[in-house]
C-alpha cells in the first residue's frame, strides 16, 4: 500500500492532536516538588527571603504573605513558571542575582509545601519554561 504525503501528514496530526487531548493537566495538586527539595528550600528561605517575608511567610509592610490564602488566590490560575520567573528576575530584591535557579526551585519548593499543596516523586524544575504549563490552583480539583 503506498501512502501519500497528504495522508501521512494526516495520520501524524491526527497522532498528535490525540497524544495532546490524552495528557491530563499538570497542577501544584499533582505533587511538583519532594520533600527533600522543600527542606533544602526552608533554610534558603530563612536566610534570603525571610527578612522581609517573614519567618512564618505572613509577609510584612512592603512584601506579600507566601503562605495563605491570599497567597493562594492571587496566583490562582497562573503558572508555577510565572511565580517562578517572578522570583528568579526579582527575588531577593537587594541581589536577584545572589541565588541559583536551583536555589530559587528549592525555595518555591518550601513556599508550594507550605501553602500544603502535596509532594511528588520528582524535584520541581528550574527552567521557566518547564514550570509554565504547571497551573497554580486555589483548591484541590
Amino acid at each position: 500500500m503506498k501512502l501519500t504525503h497528504a495522508v501521512i501528514v494526516a495520520m501524524v496530526t491526527l497522532g498528535l492532536e490525540t497524544a495532546l487531548s490524552a495528557q491530563e493537566p499538570q497542577s501544584v495538586w499533582n505533587g511538583i516538588y519532594t520533600e527533600e527539595q522543600a527542606g533544602r528550600g526552608k533554610p534558603l528561605y530563612n536566610q534570603e527571603c525571610a527578612e522581609c517575608h517573614g519567618l512564618a511567610l505572613e509577609g510584612a509592610e512592603m512584601a506579600p504573605a507566601l503562605a495563605n490564602d491570599d497567597f493562594r488566590w492571587n496566583w490562582n490560575g497562573l503558572s508555577v513558571g510565572d511565580l517562578f520567573e517572578r522570583m528568579r528576575v526579582s527575588m531577593p530584591q537587594d541581589n536577584p542575582l545572589g541565588m541559583t535557579r536551583s536555589d530559587k526551585a528549592d525555595v518555591l519548593a518550601y513556599i508550594l509545601q507550605q501553602n500544603e499543596f502535596p509532594t511528588g516523586d520528582s524535584e520541581m524544575l528550574d527552567r521557566t519554561e518547564q514550570l509554565t504549563p504547571i497551573m497554580i490552583e486555589a483548591v484541590k480539583p
